[in-house]
């Protein structure tokens, strides 16, 4: 990645981090609480001096979503609607559908 800056302790220059770093783990968060991208919640908790917040239902419509492959920016609701990248086609962990909860209200 070269333009967006993603915090915490990233792997590699696709957003994968120390926390998940599997194939299809390319995706980063921008916090609802900072503005700042993170890969995770875990890289949040770790590097922020604050706690998480989770975007409020009534602003899905904003880009908090980075695919680290091709650095599209995806609205939340747009990013809770999809298996992978509209832009580029890459796949998301499925898996972070367990975490919602903990980036979005739900």
């Amino acid at each position: 990645m070269t333009g967006m800056r993603v915090l915490g302790p990233t792997v590699d220059d696709q957003t994968r981090c120390i926390h998940y770093r599997t194939e299809l783990d390319v995706i980063a968060i921008r916090f609802a609480c900072c503005g700042e991208y993170y890969p995770c919640h875990l890289c949040h908790a770790e590097a922020a001096d604050h706690p998480a917040e989770q975007w409020p239902l009534d602003r899905r419509d904003e880009r908090a979503v980075l695919c680290g492959v091709c650095e599209h920016e995806l609205t939340v609701a747009e990013y809770l609607g999809v298996d992978a990248c509209p832009a580029c086609g890459a796949a998301f962990n499925p898996g972070c559908k367990l975490h919602t909860e903990l980036y979005f209200e739900v």
